[in-house]
């Protein structure tokens, strides 16, 4: 289907692919992984022609159509909806436009009119006649609304785009998709909507994400880029990291037989797949341990931070109480009337369609903002940690690593030099990178230092916005085991599913007509009819 024949990257000094050899075949899903830095994206564009190699070559079998899922965001703004879309399956548009030329024409010709005869037989045999109402089905069921498939794409808001670009790169059926992060800015029940639709494709499926759920959801293969070369596997993501973490433990086990070892690892796999086939995802796509290779498994190079929270005291009983919150900016209400008793424990998601209200909720409750009305305490014995969704503030100034986790130190042992850079060098900044500038710092080197920072701080209570953002899958493992493990209270937002579902055990919806509180699991929440009916009339 597609080939890569000794494909070669090179940036200077700087070797990203040498000599990589592999092939992608159809009725697969293949989920790319690796490293910050190690060249995801750039094989992507190179996949879809949108990159030269330095050296090799891609290739696509003869009649087969690739499409990609595009990050321009602006791209398409002159354009309707609905032929945004149709734009997405090009042969079949280029045909379209082709023949309303010759019907446009002055002077049209009995060859004319051979020539369209021609083309409207190949039309129907691409399905062109029945395109547009297969698009408008496509953005119907992706949640965009009939009322506006004529609105130029300009006038939409941003997670509407995602959503008719999404629509565009599969409509058609290509032969190969291939999608950079296709779950940003979508919200749970469109990212369920796509792992359904992508599980059961029968096409050819390429996709980089830092969303674990989505991987494990379609992924038949885990393609790891890693030391210059790309090498697949067979299974989810879930397979791929836990199988690798114990064929690592396994090769510190110097004195354990090796015998010992290979009937470790085959009850390791008969475990796994019997998780698959219970599941309630085991489609006929999702059943993609059938044969697995115990000379598959190999221990990952990658280096993962260190993320352990501690607290500095227990707090009591009083975490939080919140009474009458309401909050609007302009015309639009964010919250109203929230009533709200936090429990000593709680790790709480809280959600909502509408981010700006989330946003707003956390704020308020570090006295960042404003309440438009309403009170709310924390709890004597309560000491809070805030990673905010836009943490800019923190690095404005140039004082290295060092120096800028030192402000938040509070005994002269945590002052020390030697103890932040024992710190800093568990969150991936060892020898000199501690001594970077916190100005110059990447988008995922500040999170990790700012969970430096909680961590340095230990409080009972910490308050997390949006913290998958920015984070390489491996910190987003780490960063999630530390939370599963943290004994305080969590009230944290999410678009990360498996975060969710493996942190929280209470769930709170923030809507404009109050809240949906439950006890309960993420998937529970979110699979439950009643409250799907009851957080849809919250909206309406």
């Amino acid at each position: 289907m597609l080939s890569v024949s000794n494909l070669s990257v090179q940036f200077g000094k700087r070797v990203l692919f040498d000599e990589v050899n592999t092939k992608f075949t159809q009725g697969n899903c293949y989920g790319i992984i690796g490293a910050n830095g190690s060249g995801k994206s750039t094989f992507l564009k190179i996949l879809a022609g949108e990159e030269d190699p330095t050296a090799g070559h891609v290739h696509l079998d003869k009649g087969k159509r690739m499409s990609v899922l595009t990050q321009d965001h602006f791209a398409y703004d002159e354009y309707r909806v609905l032929e945004t879309v149709l734009m997405g399956n090009k042969p079949l548009f280029n045909l379209k436009n082709e023949m309303d030329a010759i019907y446009a024409k002055t002077d049209f010709t009995d060859e004319d009119g051979i020539k369209v005869g021609d083309l409207s037989l190949t039309y129907e045999e691409m399905g062109g006649w029945t395109a547009e109402s297969d698009a408008a089905n496509l953005l119907s069921s992706l949640g965009i609304k009939s009322t506006i498939h004529e609105t130029k794409m300009a006038e939409l808001d941003n997670k509407d785009k995602v959503r008719v670009l999404l629509a565009q790169a599969i409509f058609g059926n290509p032969d190969v998709l291939i999608m950079d992060e296709p779950t940003n800015d979508l919200d749970f029940e469109t990212i369920g909507w796509l792992e359904n639709f992508l599980a059961n494709y029968e096409n050819t499926v390429i996709v980089v994400s830092h969303d674990r759920h989505f991987l494990d959801a379609v992924c038949t293969h885990v393609s790891d880029i890693d030391f210059g070369k790309i090498t697949h596997y067979s299974g989810n993501y879930t397979f791929w990291y836990e199988s690798s973490q114990l064929a690592a433990r396994q090769r510190a086990q110097q004195n354990k037989k090796a015998e010992d070892k290979k009937k470790e690892l085959e009850e390791f796999i008969r475990r796994f797949s019997a998780n698959v086939a219970k599941s309630k995802q085991a489609t006929s796509r999702k059943k993609m341990i059938e044969k697995l290779n115990i000379g598959d498994i190999k221990p990952s190079s990658r280096r993962y931070p260190g993320i352990f929270f501690e607290q500095e005291r227990h707090a009591g009983d009083q975490i939080l109480n919140i009474e009458n919150l309401s909050k609007s900016v302009e015309d639009e209400m964010l919250f109203k009337d929230i009533h709200l008793n936090l429990n000593k424990g709680d790790k709480v998601v809280v959600l909502s369609r509408n981010s700006n209200a989330l946003h707003a909720f956390f704020e308020i409750l570090m006295g960042n903002r404003e309440a438009d009305s309403g009170e709310f305490k924390w709890g004597v014995t309560t000491t809070q940690s805030y990673l905010p969704v836009d943490n800019t503030p923190f690095f404005e100034n140039d004082d290295n690593l060092v120096e800028w986790m030192r402000q938040w130190a509070k005994t002269e042992e945590e002052r020390e030099a030697v103890y932040l850079r024992g710190f800093l060098g568990r969150m991936l900044f060892s020898g000199d990178e501690a001594l970077k500038k916190s100005s110059v710092l990447s988008g995922g080197e500040k999170v990790r230092c700012m969970l430096s920072r909680m961590m340095l701080l230990r409080a009972n209570v910490l308050l997390i916005d949006e913290p998958t953002n920015h984070l390489d899958l491996e910190s987003i493992q780490a960063f999630n085991n530390g939370l599963k493990k943290f004994k305080g209270t969590v009230l944290f937002t999410t678009h990360d599913h498996e975060f969710a579902q493996t942190i929280a055990n209470r769930v709170i919806e923030i809507t404009p007509k109050g809240i949906i509180d439950r006890i309960s699991t993420f998937d529970e929440y979110i699979d439950n009819p009643k409250l799907k009916e009851l957080r849809k009339s919250m909206y309406s």
